[in-house]
Parts: structure tokens; C-alpha cells; sequence
């Protein structure tokens, strides 16, 4: 069997896959009772990790799990284009997977468009998503046959005239990220009016200003919130048509959610905002519909096993455990960052007493400390070298992961 360990760069490692039947196995969770569409443990998964010899922290990440939530999307939003977002998980088992399902794929950097490239995807199925590129990578990416780019800002289109001359293009606006566990800030946007000016710019530039995009921020938890961003991407459309450039397509972004602390709407109800989101906002209007999922996709499919390194107390007037782990923030759990994501956790003893707890991450940093405020309740009999599994880890892990904080490798993982 062969792991990935995915960081800034990608590495490969091997290890036994065969039960050692001389080791004595450290306790290890049961499989939970919460059923995989709701969020639960996947049963493939779940086999796997009684017979598998891991590294420890390892991800797995259930490959049919990951086709069957394309398939419950692409089903529940048929007029839509899914363009897996890559950054979420790109490992080689995940990618063909979708590709093979038909999916294009939203890429972040000519990293990603080249592993896309390597593994037979069309360029014409690529879409270059940042807003935030150098020339030279603009460049190249057209050179591979790359031709849909984003852009927010006026430097950004100069650079994509010059240097993918032809290439169509859209603009992505900001809109309101009220709902979403993971805001995405101002970094990424424009206001709507600079939008409409830099899209009239565009076709002056020679470009093919194709449509707007916008991200109601991702683990979005309200799907109402797509009609306002879908409004407002109709006002440019309006103001722009005015100006004599016709736009073609809505890029409605992902921020469709995993199931993490709480439960979550039904991708067939984010399917059936969007979809009359745009009969109201564009009536009888025939449009390209473009949909970015990575977390939705991959997420709910992966399944951390790690390891209690220390149970200890600090005596004084707080209570409360701090469980270690032997995963933090620098490798892999980086979205616990002010506790913005609250991963469902298992261990060996669920259903006996619990009790308060700080969970924290092993190194020598201050601020590996993944959950103080949140109200976390783990076995009291939990002790080192038990099993824990963290549900839900599949997207934004890996991808997080540093390479060697503290002398520790980067999150191992494996598809299965």
C-alpha cells in the first residue's frame, strides 16, 4: 500500500498495510453509530483501519465516498459545471477519480494545473481560479492550453491580456459570507461597480469577458445566502449588457459543507437555492453555471487515525485535562485556527464518563492548541497511546500540513 504525505511539496512514503500479530494493538475506537450520509464513520474505512499497520497521524480517505458525493451534486445540480476545487485534496487517487466522472477542476497555482495535466485531464476542463497570479505562471498555463482565468482588479487583468492574450476571462465580486464557519474576509473580490468597469476592460484588452464569479465563504451553513450573491451578480450582468459586453456565465463558487460539530442542509437544498436563485434573478435566460465543491467533495470522506502522546492537569482552579495528540495545527489541523472548525472526535472509550477537556497538538509552540473555549467532553479513561479518530478531515489537511516543524514528517495518507 502505498501513503502520500502531502505539505508544500508532496512525499512519498511506504509502510506495512498487514496486521503485526506480535504487537499488542493500543485501544482503538469502535465504529460510530452515525450513518455515512449524515457524517459517520465510512464502514470501508472503518475495515480498513482494523487490519491496516499506519503511521501515526495518518488520513484515509475513502475514494467511493469521494464519487459518490460528486454524483449526489451533479445529480441535485445537473444544469451546473462541477469544477473540483483541487486545493481541497489533490491526491492523484482523488483526481482521477472525478476526472473519470467527468468533473473539471478549479486549480489555484501551475502546481495544481500540472498535476491535473499529468494525470490526461484536458486543459479545456481547468480553470485558473486564483485572482492572485504571477505573469510568468499565466503564461504558462496558456502555453499548456489553459484558457479560462479569474481576475478581481485591474493589475491582474493587464497581466492576463499580455500574457494569455485571448483568454476568456471572469470577475469575481465580493459578497456577504454571513453563515460560513471559514469566512474568506476581503481578500478575494471587488466591489460590484469596479467589477462592471473591469469587465468592459477587458474586451478592450482583447480579452473574452465570459462572466462572475463570487464565494459566499467556505463551510457556508445558510444556503439562502447564495440569492443575494446571485442578485447581485445580475445587477453586473444588467450594467454591463448596457455597455454592450454580454456575459455567459455565473460561477456560484463552493462552500457547500462537511458535517462537522452540528449537522448541515442537504447539498439538494444549496442545489435548490442556487437553482432558483437564478430563475428569479435571470428570467428565461439561458446560462453557463459553474460550481467550485472541495470540501463537500472530499471532506466527509477522510478519517484521521492519531494517537494521545499526554493526559495531564495544571492544577490551580481549571479542572480541565489537556489531551495531546500527536496532530495539531502545523500538520493538518490548521482550520481549528480560533477554533473555526470543530472536528467530531472518537476514541476507544465513547459512551463511559467524560469529562472537560483542552485538546492540544505535540510540538513546542504555544499556539498549537486546537480547542480551549470550544465545550469538548472526552472519556475520562482516555490515556496515552490510545487510538483517536478525528471524523470529516478528508479536505484541508494534507494540503495544510508543514514539512517539518519541529524535526515531525508531514500528515501521512492514504486512499482507499
Amino acid at each position: 500500500m502505498l501513503a502520500s504525505a502531502r505539505g508544500a511539496r508532496a512525499r512519498k512514503i511506504r509502510f506495512d498495510s498487514r496486521p503485526d500479530t506480535n504487537a499488542a494493538p493500543p485501544a482503538t475506537p469502535a465504529a460510530a453509530n452515525t450513518p455515512v450520509e449524515r457524517g459517520g464513520l465510512s464502514p470501508r474505512i472503518a475495515a480498513y483501519l482494523r487490519m491496516a499497520q499506519l503511521p501515526s497521524p495518518c488520513l484515509v480517505v475513502d475514494v467511493d465516498l469521494v464519487a459518490r458525493n460528486y454524483d449526489d451534486l451533479a445529480t441535485a445540480l445537473p444544469e451546473a459545471q462541477v469544477f473540483y476545487a483541487v486545493k481541497a485534496n489533490p491526491a492523484d487517487e482523488i483526481l482521477s477519480r472525478l476526472a473519470g466522472q467527468g468533473s473539471s477542476f478549479d486549480t489555484a497555482s501551475i502546481g495544481e494545473i500540472d498535476m491535473c495535466l499529468r494525470l490526461g485531464v484536458d486543459p479545456a476542463r481547468i480553470s485558473f481560479g486564483n485572482t492572485i497570479k504571477k505573469q510568468r505562471d499565466i503564461a504558462a498555463a496558456h502555453a499548456r492550453g489553459v484558457s479560462l482565468f479569474a481576475f478581481d482588479s485591474g493589475e491582474e487583468l493587464r497581466k492576463l491580456a499580455e500574457a494569455a492574450p485571448g483568454a476568456r476571462v471572469f470577475c469575481r465580486i465580493l459578497v456577504d459570507s454571513e453563515g460560513a464557519e471559514w469566512p474568506l474576509s476581503r481578500k478575494f473580490g471587488c466591489e460590484r461597480p469596479m467589477a462592471e468597469d473591469l469587465l468592459v476592460q477587458a474586451r478592450e484588452l482583447g480579452l473574452v469577458p465570459w462572466g462572475v464569479s463570487f464565494h459566499v465563504g467556505s463551510q457556508q451553513t445558510r444556503h439562502d445566502q447564495f440569492d443575494l450573491a446571485i442578485s447581485q451578480a445580475s445587477a453586473v450582468f444588467r450594467n454591463v449588457a448596457a455597455r454592450g459586453i454580454d456575459l455567459q456565465m455565473i460561477n456560484v463558487g463552493g462552500g457547500f459543507p462537511s458535517r462537522y460539530h452540528s449537522d448541515v442542509p442537504d447539498i439538494r437544498d444549496y442545489a435548490g437555492s442556487i437553482r432558483n436563485a437564478i430563475r428569479r434573478h435571470f428570467p428565461g435566460r439561458s446560462l453557463d453555471i459553474i460550481v467550485e465543491p472541495g470540501r463537500y467533495i472530499v471532506g466527509d470522506a477522510g478519517v484521521i487515525q492519531a494517537e494521545v502522546v499526554l493526559v495531564s492537569q495544571k492544577g490551580g482552579n481549571d479542572p480541565r485535562r489537556w489531551v495531546y495528540l500527536d496532530i495539531g495545527k502545523f500538520h493538518g489541523l490548521i482550520e481549528t485556527m480560533d477554533e473555526a472548525i470543530r472536528y467530531r472526535i472518537l476514541t476507544p472509550h465513547d459512551g463511559s464518563e467524560a469529562a472537560p477537556v483542552i485538546l492540544a497538538g505535540p510540538t513546542c509552540d504555544s499556539a498549537d492548541i486546537l480547542y480551549e473555549k470550544a465545550d469538548y467532553h472526552l472519556p475520562t479513561a482516555l490515556k496515552a497511546g490510545d487510538r483517536v479518530l478525528i471524523l470529516s478531515t478528508g479536505a484541508y489537511t494534507t494540503t495544510y500540513s508543514s514539512i517539518a516543524f519541529n524535526g515531525l514528517p508531514p500528515l501521512a495518507s492514504v486512499c482507499i
